[in-house]
């Protein structure tokens, strides 16, 4: 089900499940910013989520309320995970889905690190 991504925080979704240790997850990177682990759905040779530790809905939350130094935080945190994996050579994508025409579905800003295959450009 596709949410607003505007608020409030639902402390019940699944990524602040797995963020109290609630729900497992294949952890690959974690700071004091983020948590990064394996997509359980995954549409790429790698496909990790990387959510922030804070309560933010969405992208737009985010970039609305977050301090500078967790913008940056995150941001690092991003880079470093891809370079980690090894995707830098070849490229990667990364995607991040916010409110209704979207297609949010979970209620926690999040972004999707695509990489492992070419993929098709976006339509103009």
């Amino acid at each position: 089900m596709a949410v607003t991504g505007k608020g409030p925080y639902d402390p019940q979704n699944v990524f602040a499940k797995i963020l109290r240790g609630e729900i497992p997850c294949k952890a690959i990177f974690e700071n004091e910013w983020v948590l990064a682990f394996h997509d359980i759905a995954p549409k790429a040779p790698v496909h990790v989520l990387i959510i922030p530790k804070k309560p933010y809905v969405s992208f737009m939350d985010f970039s609305k309320t977050a301090p500078a130094e967790e913008i940056t935080g995150v941001t690092r945190a991003v880079g470093q995970i891809a370079a980690d994996l090894g995707l830098e050579e070849n490229g990667y994508r990364l995607v991040t889905n916010a409110g209704l025409h979207s297609g949010q579905e979970v209620p926690h800003f999040h972004i999707h690190l695509l990489g492992g295959k070419a993929f098709p450009a976006f339509p103009a």
